[in-house]
C-alpha cells in the first residue's frame, strides 16, 4: 500500500489536504483534512446581532453574499419579521444572490476546474488572430524561452497527462478562460448595482435591503444580465458539453455518498416563517440515489459530530446546542472540519443536490433540461451522481438562475418599501437556511441581553468535505475518492478532478481566527 498526500489541493478556496491510501491502483481509504481553524463561533459572542450580516461575509471572499443573506434570514427569524419582508426586499435579495451564483459558477468551471481537462500548451503554436489567444501564446513563449515553468502560473504547476480535447477545442476553451474573467467581473458589477459593492455587500440587512430600484438601475442591471446570459448559453454550457464528450468515463467516477440535500434558495414568496417549507425556485428536500424519491426536509434532524475533528469531546449535537472548543492534540482528530449529518447520514450538497431535488419534485423545466442532457450522452439518472454530473448540474443551474432573474427584475416596484421595521429582542433564537452556490448553508443564533450568546454556521464544504462521524462513516468527498482507480500514484489527477467537482470552499469550512479572536484573517485563493 502507498499513501498519496496532496497538500494543498490547489485551485480551490482555502486550504485542504487529501490523504489517500492506494493498493493495487485503487483508493482503499481517504481523508479530507481541513488544515486551518474555524473560529467565528468564538468571536461572534457578545456582539450586536446585526453585526452578524457583515462579519459572517468575511468568512469567505467567494461566497460572502450567501453568508450575508443567510445571516439576514437568521436575524429575520430571531427578530420576528421573517413573514414581513417587502416584496422589493425579497426580490432584490434574490437578484444580488443570483449575480453571485453566476459569478461563482463561471469562476469555478473556467478558473478552478477547467485546467484539469484543458491543456493550455495547445496555444503555444496557435496561428490564428484571436487577440486573447495571442496574448496567452506570448505568455507561454516567454516562460519557455526563460526555461522557467513557474512563470506560467496560474496554469502551472499541474498534474500532467490525460488531456483529451482536440487542439481547436482546447484553444477555444483557453480563450473562454480569459473571457470568463471579464464575465465574472461583469457579474460582480451587476450585483454591486443593488448590493453596494462586491465582495462583502452592505445592502443586505435584517428585514430586507437598503437599496431601492429605479428605472436606471433596472436598465443597467438588465443590460449586464443579458450579456451574461449570452455567455452562459453560447459559451459556458457548450464548453461543459465539450469536456463531457471527451471524458465520458467521468460520468462514472467520483460517485460519492449517493445522498443529496437542499435547503432551497431564491424565495418566491415573502410570507411564512418556516424556511423549510417556504416556496423557493429551488425547493427544499432530500433525495437518495437508491430510489430517486423526494423526501421532506426537517431542519431539526441536522447535527454535527466531532469525534474525528480537532474539537473537545465526541458529541453529536444540533448546531445551536454546540460548544466550540478547539483541541488540536486530540488523538482521533484529523480535521478542523466537523461532520454534519442529516438524520445521522452524510449528505452531499451543492448544484447537483438542488437540481436533482427539483428534478424528482416534478419541476418541468429542470426535468426537460436534465433529460435532454442525459439523452445527449445516452446516460441514465445514475450518471448525475458523478464528477461530470456535478459540472453539468452547475452549468444548467446557472442558466436557470440567469433566466429567472429577468422575470424578477421586471417584478420590482419603484417607490415601494424594501425593508421591514424591527426591534432587537432581549432574548430570542433564530435560524437562517439558504443555499450558497456550493450548497446548503445554515446559520443559527441565540440572543441574550440583546447580544449574541451563541452563533453557529454549518456551511456547504463542511457537509461535503467532512471527516468521519461518530459511527465511523466517511464524509461525501471521502466516499467519492474511495474506490477510484489511480493510474500513477505520483500524478493522481483523477483525485483532484473529483475533489474540485465539489467546488470546495475551505475558507468557509475552516476559517482562521487570530489568537486574540479579534481579527478576521483572509484566505488566499489558489
Amino acid at each position: 500500500m502507498q499513501k498519496i498526500v496532496i497538500d494543498p489541493i490547489t485551485r480551490i478556496e482555502g486550504h485542504l489536504k487529501i490523504e489517500a491510501t492506494v493498493d493495487g491502483g485503487e483508493v482503499k481509504d481517504a481523508k479530507c483534512v481541513g488544515t486551518l481553524f474555524r473560529g467565528f463561533e468564538i468571536f461572534m459572542k457578545d456582539r450586536d446581532p446585526r453585526d452578524a450580516v457583515h462579519i459572517t461575509q468575511r468568512i469567505c471572499g467567494v461566497c460572502p453574499t450567501s453568508h450575508g443573506t443567510t445571516a439576514a434570514l437568521n436575524l429575520d427569524s430571531a427578530f420576528g419579521v421573517a413573514d414581513k419582508i417587502p416584496n422589493n426586499g425579497r426580490i432584490l435579495r434574490n437578484l444580488i444572490q443570483g449575480a453571485n451564483y453566476i459569478a461563482s459558477h463561471i469562476v469555478h468551471f473556467y478558473h478552478l476546474a477547467a485546467l484539469d481537462y484543458v491543456d493550455v500548451t495547445e496555444v503555444a503554436d496557435y496561428d490564428g488572430t484571436d487577440p486573447e489567444l495571442l496574448k496567452v501564446k506570448d505568455f507561454i513563449a516567454r516562460a519557455l524561452a526563460a526555461g522557467d515553468m513557474s512563470m506560467l502560473a496560474p496554469f502551472y504547476p499541474r498534474y500532467e497527462g490525460d488531456y483529451r480535447l482536440p487542439k481547436k477545442v482546447a484553444q477555444a476553451a483557453v480563450a473562454h478562460y480569459v473571457e470568463g474573467l471579464n464575465m465574472r467581473r461583469l457579474a460582480h458589477e451587476m450585483s454591486a448595482i443593488y448590493s453596494g459593492r462586491l465582495p462583502h455587500s452592505v445592502a443586505v440587512v435584517a428585514g430586507g435591503v437598503t437599496s431601492h430600484p429605479s428605472i436606471d438601475s433596472i436598465s443597467n442591471f438588465m443590460s449586464k444580465l443579458n450579456t451574461l446570459r449570452n455567455f452562459i448559453d453560447n459559451v459556458y454550457i457548450p464548453d461543459v458539453i465539450a469536456v463531457a464528450e471527451s471524458y465520458p468515463d467521468y460520468f462514472g467516477i467520483g460517485v460519492g455518498c449517493g445522498n443529496l440535500l437542499s435547503y432551497g434558495v431564491f424565495d418566491l414568496e415573502a410570507s411564512g416563517t418556516n424556511l423549510a417549507t417556504r416556496q423557493r425556485l429551488f425547493t427544499q428536500g432530500v433525495v437518495s440515489a437508491s430510489d430517486l424519491a423526494h423526501r421532506t426536509f426537517d431542519p431539526s434532524k441536522i447535527t454535527e459530530s466531532i469525534k474525528y475533528s480537532w474539537f473537545k469531546g465526541d458529541t453529536t449535537e444540533y448546531p445551536l446546542n454546540e460548544v466550540t472548543e478547539p483541541e488540536f492534540t486530540k488523538a482521533d482528530g484529523y480535521s478542523w472540519l466537523k461532520a454534519p449529518r442529516y438524520d445521522g447520514t452524510p449528505y452531499e450538497v451543492g448544484p447537483l443536490a438542488r437540481m436533482v431535488v427539483n428534478y424528482v419534485s416534478g419541476d418541468p423545466l429542470v426535468q426537460q433540461m436534465v433529460n435532454d442532457t442525459l439523452s445527449h450522452f445516452g446516460a441514465g439518472p445514475a450518471a448525475l451522481f458523478s464528477t461530470l454530473g456535478r459540472h453539468a448540474a452547475r452549468a444548467l443551474e446557472c442558466k436557470i438562475v440567469a433566466d429567472e432573474m429577468v422575470k424578477w427584475l421586471m417584478e420590482l416596484k419603484i417607490g415601494e418599501p424594501v425593508i421591514a421595521d424591527y426591534e432587537i429582542p432581549e432574548t430570542a433564537e433564530g435560524m437562517g437556511l439558504w443555499e450558497a452556490p456550493r450548497g446548503a448553508l445554515g446559520h443559527w443564533i441565540k440572543i441574550e441581553n440583546h447580544k449574541i450568546s451563541n452563533y453557529q454556521c454549518v456551511v456547504p464544504t463542511t457537509w461535503n468535505c467532512s471527516p468521519k462521524d461518530n459511527q465511523g462513516v466517511y464524509g461525501p468527498v471521502e466516499q467519492a475518492l474511495i474506490g477510484t482507480k489511480v493510474r500513477d500514484n505520483d500524478n493522481p489527477f483523477e483525485l483532484v478532478r473529483i475533489v474540485r467537482s465539489f467546488d470546495p470552499c475551505l475558507a468557509c469550512a475552516v476559517h482562521l481566527v487570530s489568537p486574540t479572536g479579534n481579527e478576521i484573517s483572509r484566505f488566499r485563493v489558489y
